[in-house]
């Protein structure tokens, strides 16, 4: 006889949560291997002794590390996907009836830590591979990519040059009487609005990222009121757009991040080599390992990066630019 399934939802209900999530899951073996418990002092001195209780600086964490594991980069659906789903909600520390943090919690505690709080976690997780093996130290693979700015080329504006209002009208009304000084203020005030006001009403119309128009943009011109440290870049066959600089070192033995940085979109690859080597020989060294080679491709390739390579010892396989000749005439190469 054929079954058919309906459901009819019981005002009571007796059963665990740990009994809805099978023992092998993920998140389970997750919260055994990396354990976060040293993040409460770590944030400590965030925190006051009164008032409400904040969110568990650990819950946050946690909820961070879904984010990146699931590819999630909006709060919003995050805290939709973690409220889903029985192993998260586990692995949070979070019963079936209870509601998880609202996402603008999430937004306001990521701008509360600082950066040592997010890099602690990043070198104790690289500690825990390093103790499992899985990070040999002695070659890294380095490359860069563009992050996608949380702005938009209709909202850059051209750069003026404005002389400071008050400056201006000191210099002006220097042993003038005060209500000179006022007038001139006043008047400065005016232009710069006017300015201001017609700088607006021409880039209404700046179009999007594929316009022939938007091709004319430059940081040298233009810059974003919105995320004003994110800068005009593009990559061959794509749109120019508004981003940031994400440059990663990866050990080779087990594809390890060793290293991550960001910069300006608006640098070259051979400029950031130097940071990113400084902070992936560090966290190496702090792990006693070194860093005896770098792979990396042909962005990379400059005079400086190459001399900086060559006075830390470091062996590097980076191809030279097209242009580049290995032999000059007439020229002996002399290390000494």
């Amino acid at each position: 006889m054929q079954g058919r399934k309906a459901i009819t939802p019981k005002m009571l209900y007796q059963v665990h949560i740990g009994d809805l999530v099978p023992h092998d899951n993920f998140y389970r073996i997750l919260d055994k291997e990396l354990p976060l418990g040293y993040l409460y002092q770590a944030t400590r001195h965030y925190y006051g002794d009164e008032g409400q209780e904040s969110i568990d600086p650990v819950v946050f964490f946690k909820i961070c590390l879904v984010g990146y594991l699931n590819n999630i980069n909006s709060d919003r659906r995050l805290i939709a996907y973690c409220s889903d789903s029985l192993a998260i909600r586990l692995y949070l520390k979070y019963d079936i009836d209870e509601t998880l943090p609202w996402h603008s919690t999430i937004s306001r505690t990521r701008q509360l830590y600082g950066e040592d709080v997010f890099r602690s976690l990043f070198k104790e997780v690289l500690r825990l591979c390093v103790a499992k093996g899985m990070v040999s130290g002695r070659r890294q693979a380095m490359d860069s990519v563009f992050i996608k700015a949380n702005a938009s080329m209709e909202s850059l504006l051209e750069k003026e040059v404005l002389d400071d209002v008050d400056a201006y009208a000191d210099e002006l009304a220097e042993n003038s009487e005060h209500s000179v000084k006022q007038t001139v203020t006043s008047e400065k005030k005016e232009q710069i609005e006017a300015r201001q006001s017609c700088q607006a009403k021409r880039t209404k119309d700046i179009p999007g990222s594929d316009s022939e128009r938007a091709k004319l943009l430059s940081n040298a011109t233009h810059y974003s009121p919105t995320d004003p440290d994110s800068r005009i870049s593009t990559k061959p066959g794509k749109p120019r757009n508004l981003n940031f600089f994400g440059q990663l070192s990866v050990d080779t033995s087990h594809h390890v991040i060793t290293g991550a940085c960001a910069d300006f979109a608006d640098k070259r690859d051979s400029q950031c080599l130097e940071k990113l080597c400084e902070q992936t020989d560090e966290n190496l060294r702090e792990n006693e390992l070194k860093l005896d080679e770098l792979l990396a491709d042909t962005g990379y390739s400059s005079g400086t990066a190459l001399q900086y390579l060559e006075q830390k010892g470091i062996n590097a396989w980076i191809p030279n630019f097209g242009q580049f000749t290995p032999e000059r005439e007439g020229f002996i190469y002399n290390k000494e």
